[in-house]
């Protein structure tokens, strides 16, 4: 009888090798300070970055999303699951994002895996920044074309691929907008002005831009100033609109394609009325104040200088995400599992999510943390610091 006990090994040696992990189960909602078995902690790992996950306005649009359309769509997009919240929704986050459509997908994940296995074909390169999201790599691995990688943000490497690749039918640029786990920003004026120069199609994924960069939060073409010069904008409605989901910003052409290919899209139900509802109200909220975004940006950028003055190495961080370098997995590990003990959620990163030397504690910052909060947060880290010699 076949079995899968040969996984144990495999197992066994994340845990020798300091990279296995328990799922933490924690016992109250998405928030600043949550309750981890018992205890108090002070979050600092979450993608809440504007603290909507649990705004009253949000909750609730979605409870009243619930009593007028229920728990469920019932069905795919394509059969009876687009209401008319879906297509409010889409209609109000392409008029937010500038574009001539939005289709939205169940999560920035199947968003990635649905539009790249969708418009790459046999003939066709895509050429991707190294350090992209999981998600754009497998969405990449489902196509049958090409696959050009260039270094980290390295223009020079770029302009060769592209300039090798005449010869193929359609070439696809594709970045994050803000990489996650480095939390630095891509060099998209450059790679627009590349892409133009040698005819290509630029897709940005603005999963960690989107509600963080650009007035509004309009995410990194915003940022940049760059409206109507980049082809593909994916963005997520799970990190600073707080929901689930994501959605691709497009032309209006690119989005009726999608709607009979994209197989995410096609082929599973579409977003319960309550997530579309509260993903709505989030967007009527970005687009009515700057508030919560410069909350967010104050906050960041003092305590990323606060731990560079302290000695951290905080690698190449320019945005709320703010890595601390431990280097070694087991270290690393070791160092998120005493933050906690201290009081603060701070989670270990190690390979293969980054490379095998970069192991690093993902701190997040958001707009609903106190300057009460940022002070527990830096008294502990820098305590722990210097117990681990990395200070």
């Amino acid at each position: 009888m076949a079995s899968f006990d040969y996984l144990a090994a495999e197992l066994e040696a994340l845990k020798e090798q300091g990279r296995y992990r328990n799922l933490t189960v924690w016992d109250s909602g998405s928030s600043t300070w949550m309750e981890l078995n018992g205890r108090k902690v002070l979050q600092m790992s979450s993608n809440n970055y504007l603290g909507l996950a649990g705004h009253p306005n949000l909750k609730k649009a979605a409870i009243d999303a619930i009593e007028q359309y229920g728990v469920g769509s019932g069905s795919v997009r394509t059969i009876t699951g687009t209401l008319a919240i879906h297509d409010q929704l889409e209609r109000e986050l392409a008029l937010f994002k500038g574009t001539e459509a939005v289709l939205a997908f169940q999560s920035g994940f199947t968003t990635n895996s649905g539009v790249l296995s969708s418009i790459l074909n046999e003939g066709d390169v895509v050429i991707s920044d190294e350090l992209n999201h999981a998600s754009i790599i497998d969405g990449i691995r489902l196509t049958k074309a090409d696959r050009r990688i260039y270094a980290h943000k390295d223009m020079a490497q770029l302009e060769a691929i592209l300039k090798e690749s005449s010869h193929y039918t359609k070439r696809v640029v594709v970045t994050d907008g803000v990489f996650s786990m480095d939390g630095d920003i891509a060099p998209l004026p450059a790679i627009v002005e590349l892409a133009e120069a040698y005819d290509a199609i630029v897709y940005v994924d603005d999963a960690h831009a989107s509600g963080v960069l650009g007035k509004h939060g309009k995410g990194s073409t915003d940022h940049f100033n760059l409206h109507g010069r980049v082809h593909i904008q994916v963005g997520t409605l799970s990190k600073a609109i707080g929901v689930v989901g994501g959605y691709v910003a497009c032309s209006q052409l690119l989005k009726d394609f999608l709607i009979h290919k994209a197989r995410p899209f096609l082929f599973s139900t579409s977003q319960t009325p309550a997530v579309a509802a509260a993903c709505l109200e989030a967007v009527h909220m970005l687009k009515s104040s700057d508030e919560l975004i410069e909350k967010l940006w104050s906050h960041a950028n003092y305590f990323r200088k606060a731990l560079q003055d302290a000695g951290f190495d905080t690698g190449a961080s320019e945005t709320p995400i703010i890595p601390i370098i431990v280097g070694d997995p087991a270290t690393t590990m070791r160092f998120s599992d005493r933050l906690l003990q201290e009081g603060i959620f701070a989670q270990g990163i190690v390979f293969p999510t980054v490379a095998l030397d970069k192991g690093r504690v993902r701190l997040i910052v958001t707009a609903s943390h106190t300057d009460e909060d940022l002070a527990f947060a830096l008294e502990r880290i820098i305590k722990v610091g210097r117990e681990f010699g990395l200070i």
